[in-house]
């Protein structure tokens, strides 16, 4: 390679990314990964403004809790750009995949969904806990855009509260990977993989504790949480699952 053919690449590669000197499969499925990718934090997104709200859905002082899907949706497009730094909003002048254009719409109005199905549990009054947990959203807005688009989308943990959640063998593998005291717990570093003999894209992104969570899955180990299950006695940081997605490749 010559001084001046050397000194264009760079050039390329700097303005225009790196992407671009890739094959076109390796690029495609590149871009793949980062569609399964922001599908993930989007459905983690959801999760997460449940939990914030959650003291707010338990009210049983509280009729009308004033949590509609429209001020849901406000409250995920805030964290989503937060965490992936997206504006779903202008979706369409973002640099993202063609792909995650079109399916991050669809989560959305999945999320959305659940949240009007629920209206009526929301806004009982005169009752405290409702059920209507970040775990419980979560599978539903993702079982819901699977219906919708045909895209694998899935909570998952090892051993699972919910056997709906109940991992599959990569997701075993990858889970047991993100258990592990040396990887990441910043930055949401995801795991992908190119399976079923290259016709699919894997993606899991790990769920890590957070303070809010302890309530629930922290100590004493075995005492039963305010939704009936046993606390599992984790710290701050510890796995508390993942979330998995596969696309198929066309």
């Amino acid at each position: 390679m010559n001084r001046a053919r050397a000194i264009v690449i760079a050039l390329v590669t700097v303005f225009l990314g790196h992407d671009l000197l890739l094959p076109p499969k390796v690029r495609a499925n590149s871009e793949v990964v980062e569609t399964g990718r922001l599908l993930a934090i989007l459905l983690d997104a959801g999760r997460v403004t449940i939990g914030a709200n959650q003291s707010l859905i338990n009210d049983p002082e509280r009729g009308d809790k004033n949590f509609p899907p429209e001020v849901f949706e406000k409250q995920l497009i805030a964290k989503f750009k937060e965490r992936a730094n997206v504006d779903l909003v202008n979706l369409k002048t973002e640099k993202v995949p063609e792909l995650a254009k079109k399916l991050l719409p669809a989560l959305v109005d999945a999320e959305k969904q659940v949240v009007t199905d629920y209206q009526i549990v929301i806004n009982k009054q005169g009752v405290g806990f409702k059920g209507f947990i970040p775990a419980t959203f979560g599978t539903q807005a993702a079982a819901k855009f699977r219906a919708k688009t045909g895209v694998y989308l899935k909570q998952t943990m090892n051993p699972p509260r919910n056997p709906k959640n109940t991992p599959d063998e990569f997701e075993a593998r990858v889970l047991k990977a993100f258990a592990d005291p040396s990887y990441p717990r910043q930055g949401e570093k995801i795991v992908s993989d190119t399976v079923d003999g290259g016709k699919a894209i894997r993606v899991m992104l790990p769920l890590f504790y957070l303070k809010g969570c302890l309530p629930c899955h922290g100590e004493p180990k075995g005492e039963k949480d305010i939704s009936g299950y046993m606390k599992e006695g984790a710290k701050e940081g510890d796995l508390g699952g993942a979330i998995s997605v596969k696309i198929q490749l066309k």
